[in-house]
């Protein structure tokens, strides 16, 4: 490289899955595939989630209430228990990339903030840069669950609004 010139280092770990939000919905033994690329989410999710991995996932919540893990998903209560009454029967794939994305945001959060306790403290919390809206409010859509990971981001940066 001549004088003036700058090595950026490519940010890998965007386009790496990230082992944490497998963890938190049970790892390879519940999704019933090792998740080791972008690929292998996608199929998981396609042919759905087991609602095992689900009820793993909301056993593993420290601090926020079932009930708001559920609608940042989108089920219903009855659905889970309809769902628990069969617990290797899959989620939906739309229901299974909610709860994915709950995951990788949760995980995210995590290693942001430090610790799991304060990521669900923070994602329960009014945040300046979402307009005072809950982080957890915004991730039942694509569009809202992209606004949080954009200010974990800026707040990994620290940018804080």
């Amino acid at each position: 490289m001549g004088s003036g010139a700058v090595a950026v280092r490519p940010r890998a770990e965007s386009k790496l899955p990230r082992a944490e939000a497998a963890d938190l919905l049970g790892g390879a033994s519940l999704l019933r595939r090792k998740i080791r690329t972008r690929l292998d989410i996608h199929e998981v999710l396609e042919r759905g989630i087991p609602s095992s991995a689900f009820n793993f996932l909301l056993s593993r919540v420290k601090v926020l209430a079932p009930a708001d893990v559920r609608q940042a998903v989108g089920l219903s209560m009855r659905t889970v228990q309809r769902r628990n009454q069969t617990p290797q029967k899959p989620l939906s794939p739309e229901q299974s990339g909610r709860a994915w994305k709950f995951a990788e945001v949760l995980a995210k959060a995590t290693d942001v903030l430090g610790n799991q306790e304060a990521a669900e403290e923070w994602l329960n919390s009014p945040a300046i840069g979402l307009d005072q809206r809950r982080p957890l409010e915004l991730l039942s859509t694509a569009v809202g669950a992209e606004m949080v990971e954009r200010l974990l981001g800026r707040i990994e940066f620290g940018v804080y609004t």
